[in-house]
């Protein structure tokens, strides 16, 4: 990202990288199976017969207690008819008719579907059987004097399901009002900030968040009886983060200097982002293995002032739009497996580490940042090309004169010719090198064989000559600074300081006479 701030330096005004939605879940896991349950009727005494009752009863304690009468009497509470209504508008709007500036701000019942239980006959005996159903849940909405604008949901029968939404956005605000630090804001995005590196740190130190300690005195708020109505088997939750959006915004000096430049940004990521790049920006390689299948699709949304580009690879995602002087990049995870974490087996946190599968569990809460940071920056640097202001002959001139290639001691070694990126041969070099699925591992000698002249050839005298002369392009494209070498490896990368002119060549070789003359206008 360092590229593209570098390049817009005199238009941007400061970033911030941090979570925006963030979605947590709450579960007794020893009480989510049908075994689990069995357990729990069991250590409590409850005979089958009388166990939906029993649920019925228990369900009435737990809703009683979440301050249902409470709000009915202040007249915070609203009944949902409709699973589909938007619960956040509802409380907004009770908020407006009942202003409050910390505490619980309402609560909304629906009746939504849900995992839970039943008693069945299996086999001819009696036993519970779990079972998607429906139930009333309560949503519990606050102004956190930490978290800012919050709720909180909670499942009202078995296994008494928690969820709770947070943003990051909403909780740097709640820290830049008792800093007593100024700024700007539309919906969840900073406008301007009086100091953007001191905001930067305080939305860092959201990841060292004790989330169990804080999740735990919110779930007292909420569901008090916790762990009581259970009995003898008073299991603690386990908390997990279901959903993260993490987002970059880059703020603009002004809305007119964001749309000098944000048109063709999403021309060119409309254009080049296709589903090999958009599996690199979320960290895969570009390679699929045998008989493997990833599901990778884009679409682009209009807004009122803006275009959003949304790119998916097996349920996450990463997205680009503009809001007002903002320039925003986000990376969304719902399928945290798709990505790797440095650490312990699960259950044994003293045990060795090594690269597993990423986790649900908060514990994994920081490896989410460090993958969705450097897929935000992948995409920004993708986009740094276009930011580019230095012209095309100052960029290919050094390519167009005959260099030296870089000999041992510091001495200069054999000359090698200059290139002609307009001629057919160079063009299609630079083109097969330009590949932006070179761009995460490199290319090797036998895939710019195969880019340039197709499959390899059966006579093995054939494909030595082949390989030998594609050796000496590679040497070429290194002498100039096109390409350089992979440390400790046969693969070779584009220079980060050429890519501006691959780009620019190879488009204006494929512009018409007239459209260069306008542009050159």
């Amino acid at each position: 990202m360092k590229v593209f701030l570098q390049r817009l330096a005199l238009v941007v005004s400061g970033v911030l990288s941090g979570f925006d939605r963030a979605v947590f879940k709450g579960r007794l896991p020893q009480l989510y199976s049908p075994e689990g349950m069995n357990c729990y009727a069991a250590a409590n005494h409850v005979r089958y017969l009388d166990f939906k009752a029993h649920a019925k009863q228990v369900t009435r304690q737990v809703m009683a207690a979440s301050h249902i009468e409470w709000a009915k009497a202040a007249g915070r509470f609203q009944y949902l008819n409709s699973g589909q209504a938007s619960r956040d508008e509802a409380a907004r709007t009770i908020l407006k008719r009942c202003p409050t500036s910390e505490g619980l701000v309402a609560v909304l019942q629906c009746v939504e579907p849900c995992w839970t239980f039943d008693v069945k006959s299996v086999g001819g005996r009696l036993t519970i059987v779990g079972e998607m159903g429906k139930c009333s849940s309560l949503y519990h909405y606050f102004l956190h004097p930490l978290f800012g604008w919050m709720y909180i949901r909670l499942q009202t029968w078995f296994p008494f399901e928690v969820q709770i939404g947070l943003n990051g956005r909403e909780w740097l605000a709640q820290r830049m009002n008792r800093e007593k630090m100024h700024y700007r804001r539309s919906d969840n995005k900073f406008l301007w900030v009086e100091d953007w590196p001191q905001a930067q740190k305080w939305l860092d130190e959201q990841q060292q968040t004790n989330w169990v300690r804080e999740f735990d005195a919110l779930l007292k708020e909420v569901h008090p009886l916790h762990p009581g109505h259970l009995g003898r088997l008073p299991v603690s939750y386990n908390w997990t983060m279901h959903q993260s959006e993490w987002a970059t915004d880059v703020a603009f000096a002004s809305r007119q200097k964001l749309e000098a430049w944000y048109p063709h940004w999403t021309r060119y990521a409309f254009e080049h982002f296709d589903s090999v790049q958009a599996m690199r920006f979320l960290g895969r390689s570009g390679r699929l293995p045998k008989d493997t299948t990833v599901d990778v699709h884009s679409d682009v949304q209009a807004f009122e002032e803006s275009i959003r580009l949304k790119h998916w690879v097996n349920g996450n995602s990463i997205k680009m739009y503009d809001h007002g002087n903002v320039l925003r990049v986000e990376t969304t995870i719902n399928q945290p497996k798709e990505f790797r974490s440095y650490r312990a087996a699960v259950g044994d946190p003293g045990g060795p580490k090594s690269w597993r599968v990423m986790q649900r569990g908060v514990a994994d809460t920081h490896r989410r940042a460090e993958v969705s940071q450097a897929a935000n920056e992948r995409y920004l640097e993708s986009l740094a090309s276009v930011a580019a202001t230095t012209t095309l002959a100052e960029l290919t001139k050094p390519w167009t004169e005959r260099v030296a290639e870089p000999g041992e001691g510091g001495k200069k070694g054999r000359k090698m010719r200059a290139l002609n990126p307009l001629s057919a041969s160079d063009a299609a070099l630079l083109t097969a090198v330009n590949d932006p699925k070179w761009t995460l591992n490199g290319l090797r000698n036998r895939d710019l064989a195969a880019a340039l002249y197709g499959p390899p050839p059966s006579d093995p005298l054939e494909q030595k000559q082949r390989s030998a002369k594609v050796g000496r392009l590679i040497r070429l494209l290194r002498a100039h600074g096109i390409l350089k070498k992979v440390p400790k490896t046969h693969r070779y990368q584009v220079c980060a300081k050429s890519r501006d002119g691959l780009l620019a060549t190879l488009a204006a070789r494929s512009t018409n006479p007239e459209k260069l003359a306008v542009l050159a206008a």
